[in-house]
């Protein structure tokens, strides 16, 4: 039996029937990863200390006492504070980097029993949809490796999608979660904002920012999520609303008459590949024959997001990154003479050029003069996206449409045009803007044999509802 292939509620069961142990389980985990990493460049840092760890779940599962993820391998975005491996954001600046505290999510992975095997790609601070902009070199697809994973969090999907862990996290700021899903073919699951706490995720954009799963289909997705979600007092953003056992939805028939499936129109317009328009209308076709009730609606500021997300996301991410200025922590330049060198050298020679190219589109639209034509114009932008989502679910329960406008793109291709860059975003960033979960749920593959996704949204604080209308479309339209 080939374990890795396994999906983690597979893997679950043959761990607690004892038919294989943790420490079997890693020990063949950490091979494989070691083995496709040197083409795929997955992850930044592998932990092979995590067999004493193992070593201690296979005790837990010898006295029964064994907790939700016993003894599962997950692995973790390099942005997301461990107190035990390098937390450095794919980037130079905080290179070595270990953080004296656990993120809430990591907290809760290391009670719920889950091994993390290590801390994976990105681009540098998240910033990017290929994970080229890592100071570690690029992440590479698994289905062809001359093109790009998607990103940031392109490393956690490749870990997933070459069976180099059972799930992993990963942070969606304006589709890096979605996005590299879909290049990748794996679930990849963007909680709506305030379901899981950011405490311990170094900050891109903080009103946008949100940690989710990445998995091997819907129900791995909802084992790791209602692991991660819930309340926590040390972030003034997460909300204290009861968290559903997400795997248990899934087992609730739907019903079908009284949901409303809402097709916006501008999201199925020009530039979107005619492979992936044509197989997203025949999996909206088979569930109109099924019973749901189907309707085209229209998302009128849909056009405006990446403008919008690009004002909005730089000028809060030149505003977290101003902490690093290599005095307290990370990276310090060596040629200083005067505190105004530190500051500049140091950050000069530790951010990669994208992070810096952020940090000055930042800086420019909240200065003196340009801050209400920018990004408190932005802010208004928002504000009409935000209405049109909660105008469209008013009548709908669901919205559907592609999760990225093509299948994974050349490396290199669009490393010198940043705009075509940021477009590849043009699906994902509304949500993000608007603060409700998204999911890309695997939907085929091109005639090239990349896979793509369809990506499935919801109102806010419906991700019961949203992995369970997710997982009856990969039961029965997108499941081999």
């Amino acid at each position: 039996m080939d374990i890795h292939c396994l999906s983690l509620h597979q893997i679950k069961e043959l761990l607690k029937k004892r038919e294989i142990s943790p420490v079997e389980l890693v020990r063949q985990q950490l091979e494989i990863i070691h083995e496709k990493n040197k083409l795929l460049n997955a992850f930044i840092h592998i932990n092979d200390s995590c067999i004493e760890q193992a070593k201690q779940s296979e005790q837990r599962y010898i006295r029964g006492e064994f907790r939700e993820l016993e003894g599962v391998p997950i692995a973790i975005k390099d942005n997301i504070c461990t107190i035990d491996q390098p937390t450095t954001c794919a980037s130079k600046i905080l290179k070595g980097y270990i953080s004296p505290f656990d993120a809430h999510v990591i907290e809760n992975l290391r009670n719920s029993g889950a091994i993390l095997i290590g801390k994976t790609n990105m681009d540098e601070f998240a910033f990017g949809s290929s994970t080229e902009n890592s100071a570690y070199g690029p992440a590479l697809n698994p289905y062809d490796t001359t093109r790009v994973p998607g990103g940031s969090s392109g490393g956690s999907a490749v870990s997933v999608a070459a069976n180099m862990a059972f799930g992993a996290l990963g942070s969606d700021t304006g589709g890096s979660i979605r996005q590299p899903a879909s290049f990748c073919g794996v679930v990849g699951l963007k909680p709506g904002y305030g379901r899981v706490s950011r405490y311990g995720l170094v900050a891109f954009g903080s009103s946008l920012d949100q940690i989710g799963p990445f998995a091997r289909d819907v129900r791995d997705a909802s084992i790791i999520m209602k692991i991660i979600a819930g309340y926590d007092e040390r972030d003034s953003t997460s909300c204290n609303i009861p968290v559903a056992d997400y795997e248990k939805e899934l087992e609730k028939p739907l019903d079908k008459k009284n949901i409303r499936i809402g097709i916006p129109d501008e999201y199925f317009g020009e530039g979107l590949s005619k492979e992936i328009r044509d197989r997203i209308t025949n999996i909206i076709d088979c569930l109109a024959r099924d019973g749901f009730h189907v309707e085209r609606i229209s998302l009128p500021h849909t056009s405006y997001g990446i403008p919008t997300y690009y004002i909005i996301g730089t000028a809060e991410a030149s505003t977290n990154l101003a902490r690093f200025d290599g005095v307290k922590f990370g990276y310090r330049s060596k040629n200083s003479k005067t505190v105004f060198d530190l500051y500049t050298n140091s950050r000069g020679e530790g951010f990669g050029k994208e992070a810096k190219r952020r940090i000055i589109l930042g800086t420019f639209v909240l200065s003196a003069g340009y801050y209400e034509a920018y990004y408190l114009k932005a802010q208004k932008v928002r504000s009409l996206i935000i209405r049109d989502f909660q105008q469209a679910f008013q009548s709908v329960n669901f919205i559907i449409t592609p999760t990225t406008p093509e299948t994974a793109f050349k490396i290199g291709e669009k490393a010198i045009n940043p705009l075509a860059m940021y477009l590849s975003d043009v699906f994902t960033v509304n949500a993000n803007l608007a603060g409700i979960p998204g999911i890309n749920l695997p939907a085929g593959f091109s005639s090239d044999k990349l896979p793509f996704g369809m990506q499935i949204l919801a109102p806010a604080f419906k991700e019961a509802e949203l992995l369970s209308f997710a997982h009856y479309i990969e039961q029965n339209y997108t499941k081999e």
